[in-house]
């Protein structure tokens, strides 16, 4: 009779063994092949939990090394609201505050006819049937993300959610269509790579919000910059404004991520950073006038870059799709008023023109010509005024203090951001010296030279660099680890 051993435990085996032997061998022999019995067990289970413990180890590191199933959407935060009267049109945000990244999604309360207006090369999805130039309404919604080509997963999970929910279904003529655009905000701008995806666009689809858009870094317009072209660098975000009049409602939304420079209507810079070369009271105008003697000179020093402006127009008036196509045309034109120069070389933008139907047009001819008109001059002017919205409070330059006692060095150590950017910090002679570790550099701290940190706190857990750089930078330890420009735009590390 054969006896199940698999629930026996190693004890009772080696019982079992001593007992089958004992008649055969000696008690001395008995007890060395036991003891070798016992080594091997042990030799092999630790060779087990060992390669089990390499296995676990290269999944966390090496499988999925920017694994985003651990963060957490927070949706309609940030900005201030701009309420509109327009229950046709609801609008969710959501954003990764370890980007910060987000995306924002307007979704209509049945389809709409769009159109859309093209300058360089944007990156969209779901945009070919606004080319057919048919009277149809199709599109039931339009994203705008963050995460540059990798954040055109939001569209897409858009059109998901909305079969999931039970909105859409498989039915022709019933089949979900979402169009979308991406904005450029990764490379240099943040020391991560985190992106708007599936989870995210989908958490701000559902907690949409009926006439609410919130202006400022919020949604797409999360980690936006504007004014790069002359080193302005401003952080910018998503601009909105509304106008409502008789039967008349207008929307203008934009994600402004120009490489020109926000002016206001006297031509006014609205934001960035100077050159400390530049006189206080320069103007856009006085900027793009001196580009002539540096043109002159050969001492222009503009890079390529990646910028992109998305910008959505939705009006309630039923407009054909030729007047849908021109009014986008003429808006997106005068969109190079606010933004200076606008649609350059390394500018992506588009424009997509929604029209809900809900209002008639005039069935004179003559106020019919007249509203056709009017209509695109009234929203570009509600365009300008997006722009200027889109702008929010920059951060300021850190003032560094003096002070007679050494620098703590116990924040000297290993801070990882993300795969390519670590930071480390040294304590040499009571001062503190950062330098960038890894394959990219912290901004102004780069790999090739360590920086001085000079504090600009009494309680010397903040700092910047020394000499102090154009735009701001701080170093926080506040928190224990060190955390980069704290605040809306802030970057995070884990120490090592």
């Amino acid at each position: 009779m054969r006896r199940d051993l698999s629930n026996t435990s190693a004890a009772a085996k080696r019982g079992l063994l001593r007992n089958v032997l004992s008649p055969f061998v000696n008690h001395s022999t008995v007890k060395r092949a036991l003891r070798m019995y016992t080594l091997r067990t042990s030799a092999l289970a630790i060779l087990v939990a060992a390669l089990t413990t390499a296995a676990v180890i290269a999944a966390t590191d090496e499988s999925i090394p920017n694994d985003q199933s651990q963060l957490q959407p927070v949706v309609n935060q940030g900005g201030k609201e701009l309420k509109l009267d327009w229950p046709m049109i609801r609008i969710g945000t959501a954003e990764y505050k370890e980007g910060p990244t987000g995306v924002t999604v307007f979704r209509f309360g049945r389809k709409v006819l769009a159109a859309m207006d093209v300058r360089g090369e944007p990156i969209t999805a779901n945009t070919e049937y606004m080319r057919l130039g048919r009277d149809l309404p199709l599109y039931d919604a339009v994203v705008l993300s963050g995460g540059s080509a990798y954040g055109l997963e939001s569209t897409t999970a858009v059109a998901t959610a909305m079969k999931d929910d039970q909105l859409r279904t498989g039915t022709i003529g019933d089949v979900g269509l979402v169009a979308g655009a991406i904005i450029y905000d990764l490379g240099d701008r943040r020391l991560n790579e985190v992106y708007p995806d599936k989870r995210l666009a989908q958490a701000a689809f559902r907690a949409a919000k009926e006439s609410v858009f919130r202006v400022g870094s919020a949604g797409a317009g999360r980690m936006a910059k504007t004014g790069g072209f002359l080193g302005l660098n401003a952080h910018s975000g998503q601009g909105g404004a509304y106008y409502e009049k008789g039967n008349l409602k207008i929307a203008c939304f934009t994600v402004n991520n120009a490489l020109g420079m926000v002016t206001d209507r006297a031509g006014h810079l609205m934001a960035g950073y100077l050159d400390p070369a530049w006189p206080p009271d320069v103007d856009t105008a006085g900027l793009l006038s001196a580009l002539r003697d540096k043109w002159a000179s050969g001492q222009t020093d503009l890079k390529p870059t990646q910028n992109t402006t998305i910008s959505l127009v939705v009006v309630n008036q039923k407009l054909p799709f030729g007047d849908l196509q021109r009014l986008a045309t003429q808006v997106h034109t005068s969109m190079a008023r606010g933004l200076q120069p606008y649609a350059t070389q390394w500018d992506g933008d588009v424009l997509f023109a929604v029209s809900t139907g809900e209002v008639d047009l005039p069935q004179d001819e003559k106020a019919r010509s007249a509203a056709i008109g009017l209509i695109p001059a009234l929203t570009s002017e509600l365009m300008w005024d997006a722009i200027l919205s889109s702008v929010p409070e920059q951060p300021r330059q850190p003032q560094p203090i003096s002070v007679a006692k050494p620098l703590p060095d116990k924040y000297a150590g290993k801070y990882r951001f993300s795969r390519f950017v670590t930071v480390e910090i040294t304590a040499r002679g009571g001062k503190l010296f950062a330098q960038a570790t890894a394959e990219r550099d912290a901004y102004e701290i780069s790999r090739g030279k360590a920086v001085e940190l000079v504090t600009v706190a009494e309680s010397l857990d903040k700092f910047t660099i020394t000499p102090p750089p154009r735009y701001p930078l701080t170093l926080d330890f506040s928190t224990g680890t060190l955390v980069i420009n704290p605040g809306l735009w802030a970057q995070v590390s884990t120490k090592q």
